[in-house]
Parts: C-alpha cells; structure tokens; sequence
C-alpha cells in the first residue's frame, strides 16, 4: 500500500523502515547538526556537553585562582519621571511622620526637665518691672498640641514639596541628558 508520495503508508516522512511507535527520534550526531547562528563552531572535546562557563576573567599574569572583577560601563540615559515621584512620595512621607515623632519626643523629653517652667519663670521675672500684675505663660504658646499641630503641618509641606521638586528634578534630568548624553557609571563584580 503506498500513499500519493510513493512512500508506502504507516511510515514517517524523510524515514524509511519500521512504522511510528510513539518513541522519540534517536538524536543525530554532532557532526550533523549545523552550527547555530551567531555561534563559533567548538571542537568535540571543548566544554559544550554542558560545563558551566567561569563568570569571571582572568587576567594571563595572574595565578590559577586569582580573578578580576567585571567592570561594566553604563550611561543613565534616562529616569522615569513617574517612578521618581512615587518614591519622593513614600520616602518625603517617612520624613514627615519621623519629624511629628521626634517634635513630640523633644517636647515631652524638655516639658520633663522642666525647661518650659524655667523660661516662663524668667520671662515673668523680665515682665515683672514693668507690669506686675501681668503673668504670661510659655505653656499656652508652646503646649504639646500647638507644637505637634504644627509638626504635622510641616510634615505635609514637606510631603508635597519634596514630591514635586523630586519629579521636576528628573524632568530636568531627562532634558539635559537628551543634549549631553547622560550620567556615565561604572559597575565592578564583588
């Protein structure tokens, strides 16, 4: 029985003999494959059935186990604006939230050591040859809640000016590194 090919039926293209049995193809030789593209053709002997290449050059001079680190030069050619911001965000608002904790900490650090009684005494000492009957009081005007109202105030000042000088600073970058080329750096392997 032969097909319209003139192969007789049951058996593979390109293969003459036994019909499929749902086995793979025996591998070709070496020999027989064509290098790929791109590739240098290596000896039989070489290191290709599957050694790992060494990450690391070494140097003619140097000794069997000594390496040199890699350098890579690269060139920031480029920041995303939009990245750039959202770290300014979360970085400027760590910012904030650590100052409204350090103001708070200070303030009940020196209100403990009696700072704020100590000014109020001499400012009522200063006030008291003018107009004795006046008292003032520090407190009223440095009390913990007026302070850290203002902390947190700051603090969101600092949130949304940080936030936008960070994003116009990389619009700038982006700018003057399509004219002079970028920031060059060079990397070095550990």
């Amino acid at each position: 029985m032969s097909t319209t090919s003139g192969r007789p039926a049951g058996t593979p293209s390109g293969r003459s003999g036994a019909p499929r049995t749902g086995t793979a193809p025996a591998p070709r030789p070496a020999s027989q494959n064509p290098p790929r593209p791109g590739t240098a053709a290596r000896p039989a002997g070489s290191a290709a059935a599957g050694a790992a290449r060494p990450t690391r050059r070494t140097s003619p001079t140097a000794a069997v186990g000594d390496t040199e680190p890699r350098k890579v030069k690269l060139t920031v050619s480029r920041v995303d604006p939009f990245s750039v911001m959202k770290i300014a965000f979360m970085l400027s608002v760590a910012i904030g939230v650590a100052g409204v904790v350090v103001v708070a900490a200070l303030w009940l650090m020196l209100s403990s050591m009696g700072v704020f009684s100590a000014i109020n005494d001499s400012m009522n000492e200063l006030q008291a040859g003018r107009a004795p009957d006046q008292r003032i009081s520090v407190i009223e005007f440095l009390g913990f809640g007026r302070v850290l109202s203002l902390s947190v105030v700051l603090g969101v000042l600092d949130v949304i000016l940080m936030t936008a000088i960070a994003t116009v600073t990389a619009l700038i970058y982006n700018i003057c590194s399509a004219l002079v080329g970028g920031m060059h750096v060079t990397l070095t392997d550990d």
